[in-house]
């Protein structure tokens, strides 16, 4: 009897549990996101959200959209969307060696320069290529030095407004000529471009050519082209970035756009691009502040209104969707999204960017080709598990739909 009693009021509860399940379904999108927003521990005020229809264009939620706050490695997607529309998917970083010399016999009489444009995934590999290059031509033996130039960029070796635990932690040294992620001798290097060329020289010896002394310097205007190797597109490149959240790489291609488009291959420089790219896609700029490429930076500001427009217009652009799409990283699936949203309505259905400081959690992309959305979360310090559960219901909920 005790028994039975038992599964009649399981019975009982679960067809009670029906209707209220149903009813909360029947809310209204907006009520439920912005049910799913309220997360213990996250303070309101320093937070916001955005989901825009991506047919109609229309705002299906918003919430303190015009608030600037810290984007941590949100800001990674206004770098990629600027470099994607000003450089172009197909973009390829180059790396060339020049002499300042002779060909006499197999000896070259001067100087080789290693001269590097930026690329943040240049390798011993790629040096080996150059290396063959110069050995089908030839060169046996350097007479003169091995240089490193790294003018392409400035000196600075980190981005305005940067914890000092952030140098090397979470960025190798920057430079416009950096081999293996600034790894030699199995460590960090501080001065990237004597390294490179100190690997150039050991990456030489190995192919068969001999050379003197390595040092670092300008390529003199009267040297010729040796030969020149260049990196994967753009598009590849931007496609690790994004899913791995790699500040290296952004910091990176923020002074290539500098170089390439804008006043120099500086932190600024690049920054100014981005900003002139995102005004000219009209972005809404009030309150947005790009000191780098990473996120890193405590003076870094975006709205999500800047991040919710800056989506759809890279999905209106057939140049960029694509590769952006495919860049993001997919809930349950990969980059740094792989051990989130492991089940449920979003697995699978969303694809985006996340963010996460000490003092900033973010998500923003799309959930399946319905929506553009992003959360922006501060805090001193920001309550990263509970951020994290606000961000990933925000997206359940629109995977849902209406």
């Amino acid at each position: 009897m005790a028994v039975r009693r038992a599964l009649l009021a399981v019975v009982a509860a679960a067809l009670l549990a029906v209707p209220v399940a149903t009813a909360a379904a029947r809310l209204p999108l907006t009520t439920r996101l912005a049910h799913a927003l309220e997360v213990p521990s996250l303070n309101p005020a320093t937070s916001g959200a955005i989901a825009i229809d991506l047919t109609s264009g229309g705002i299906v939620f918003e919430r303190n959209a015009d608030t600037p706050l810290a984007p941590a490695s949100n800001e990674k997607l206004p770098v990629t969307i600027a470099a994607l529309r000003t450089l172009g998917p197909t973009y390829r970083f180059p790396t060339e060696v020049l002499g300042d010399g002779d060909l006499v016999g197999h000896t070259w009489h001067g100087n080789l320069y290693l001269k590097g444009f930026g690329d943040p995934t240049l390798s011993s590999s790629g040096l080996g290529k150059l290396a063959r290059a110069l050995r089908l031509q030839g060169i046996r033996r350097v007479a003169g030095r091995v240089v490193g130039d790294e003018t392409w960029f400035d000196t600075r070796r980190t981005a305005p407004g940067w914890k000092s635990s952030f140098y090397i932690n979470e960025c190798s040294p920057l430079s416009a000529l950096v081999v293996d992620r600034g790894v030699y001798d199995k460590h960090i290097a501080l001065q990237p471009a004597l390294a490179a060329a100190g690997r150039f020289r050991q990456v030489l010896r190995a192919h068969g050519i001999t050379t003197g002394p390595v040092s670092v310097g300008a390529t003199p205007p009267t040297a010729i082209s040796l030969t020149r190797i260049a990196s994967a597109p753009l598009a590849q490149i931007v496609v690790f970035m994004d899913r791995q959240s790699d500040n290296f790489t952004a910091e990176m291609l923020l002074k290539q756009l500098g170089a390439m488009e804008g006043s120099g291959g500086t932190t600024a420089g690049g920054a100014a691009v981005v900003v002139s790219a995102l005004r000219d896609a009209a972005i809404p700029l009030t309150g947005v502040r790009i000191a780098d490429g990473s996120g890193l930076s405590l003076d870094d500001r975006l709205t999500v209104r800047a991040l919710g427009a800056l989506l759809v217009a890279a999905w209106d652009d057939p140049s960029v969707r694509e590769v952006l799409w495919g860049a993001l990283p997919v809930a349950g699936v990969n980059g740094t999204l792989r051990n989130r949203l492991q089940s449920g309505p979003a697995h699978r259905a969303v694809r985006a960017k996340t963010g996460t400081t000490d003092e900033a959690s973010a998500l923003s992309g799309y959930v399946r080709r319905t929506y553009a959305f992003a959360v922006l979360e501060n805090g001193r310090p920001v309550a990263t598990w509970s951020a994290h559960k606000a961000e990933d219901r925000f997206a359940t909920t629109l995977a849902v739909g209406p």
